[in-house]
């Protein structure tokens, strides 16, 4: 193991202990500790469960595309977009078990059925998803030089791997599920004009679509560069290249067609108020157009497109992480913007009352860091340590 490789666990294992400490910060005050209040309920954990999700959308889209379409050419990435699927996922469960404040109460959607709530539907999802994706990735572990010494663990792979087609149709409908009704928690809510709209689940489904395939090809692609050796054929990043540009563009074309139905050729007055505040007291304007629909959409969507720029290494790198950026924007804006701004006001008098405000607090942070750290320690080592890239076990 080389130095820098020790450095940077030896840094990420530090920051894991700063979200420990942090989450037991929290666990024993509660979320009096946060920057969370009743009327902004969401903030920095839930920024983070919605944009690592989304991130890890590339497993349904791969699984899919290989076991379903039968394309094989992409099943040398199918293991590590579920890989990094399952990180998304877990890591979107540990803030969500800070975000409830009551953790102990996590197992009542599971028991106590409401079938009229979005967000029961998309727990049961998240939860089933969970479980198809830890299954999935069992047979990379059985895999594993760990299990060499248990003489029914290849046996047991094989087994498992026989259920593979049935296990990506299933997680292909639960992702298909969850990622539209998260957009659908906040696009139903009518109380809340900047959110009211029946296109967010489609936003949220083709910008996951979009963000996980540009996940996959970003890891994979700096793997490559780090091992100074490619772990998946040339050509299979140039084809997830383009599948995440295409993703891009049906993204933006429906998110520019939104934005001119919902602010130019008409509106509601409580959305336009909303809008008005925002613009004059936050950086919501410059971050919408410069980051999500420019940065993280228009330039990447290009670079992934155009094959001279997809062909040179660090471009497409580059284009991945403006995508991945875009994404975590677009989450970022939904919650919090959608948040800051009061209810408790007609139009007429609309900037009487203050924007509301939130500001992350120190346990909020170091947790958040936390998990951060957990995914990028965990898929560090399974890099090193498991058959993530087959072509990497063939040449070792």
């Amino acid at each position: 193991m080389s130095t820098a490789l020790k450095a940077w666990i030896g840094g990420l294992v530090a920051l894991v202990l700063v979200g420990l400490v942090s989450g037991i910060v929290v666990f024993a005050k509660g979320l009096v500790v946060t920057g969370l209040t009743d009327r902004v309920p969401w903030g920095l954990w839930i920024a983070l469960d919605l944009s690592s999700i989304s991130l890890g959308a590339g497993a349904f889209i791969l699984s899919a595309i290989v076991y379903l379409l039968n394309l094989r050419q992409f099943e040398s990435v199918a293991r590590v977009a579920v890989l990094i699927g399952f990180l998304g996922y877990s890591s979107a469960m540990l803030a969500l078990a800070l975000d409830i404040g009551r953790p102990d109460r996590f197992w009542h959607p599971l028991v106590y059925w409401n079938v009229h709530s979005v967000l029961w539907e998309v727990t049961m999802c998240v939860v089933l998803y969970f479980t198809v994706l830890a299954l999935e990735l069992s047979t990379v572990l059985l895999e594993s030089p760990f299990f060499e010494r248990w003489a029914a663990a290849p046996r047991v792979a094989h087994t498992l791997h026989q259920f593979t087609p049935v296990l990506a149709v299933a997680g292909l409908l639960l992702s298909l599920l969850h990622q539209s009704s998260l957009g659908a928690t906040y696009g139903v809510v009518a109380a809340r004009p900047l959110w009211y709209k029946p296109s967010l689940p489609v936003l949220f489904i083709l910008s996951a679509a979009a963000g996980g395939v540009s996940m996959t090809t970003f890891a994979t692609l700096l793997v490559s560069m780090l091992q100074r050796r490619w772990v998946v054929g040339r050509e299979v990043i140039n084809r997830l290249a383009i599948l995440a540009g295409s993703a891009m563009a049906a993204y933006l074309y429906l998110k520019l067609w939104d934005w001119a139905a919902t602010t130019y050729y008409s509106n509601i007055p409580a959305r336009e108020v909303g809008l008005s505040l925002l613009l004059q007291t936050t950086p919501y304007g410059e971050t919408f157009w410069w980051i999500e629909v420019l940065l993280g959409g228009i330039v990447p969507m290009i670079i992934f497109l155009w094959p001279r720029m997809r062909e040179n290494d660090y471009m497409l790198l580059l284009g991945c992480a403006l995508a991945i950026t875009g994404v975590v924007m677009l989450r970022w804006n939904v919650t919090i913007s959608g948040l800051v701004v009061p209810q408790d006001w007609s139009p007429g008098v609309a900037f009487l009352f203050p924007r509301l405000s939130y500001h992350p607090t120190l346990p909020e942070i170091g947790a958040f860091l936390g998990i951060i750290a957990y995914a990028l320690l965990a898929f560090t080592l399974a890099v090193r340590y498991l058959p993530v890239y087959p072509m990497v076990r063939e040449t070792e």
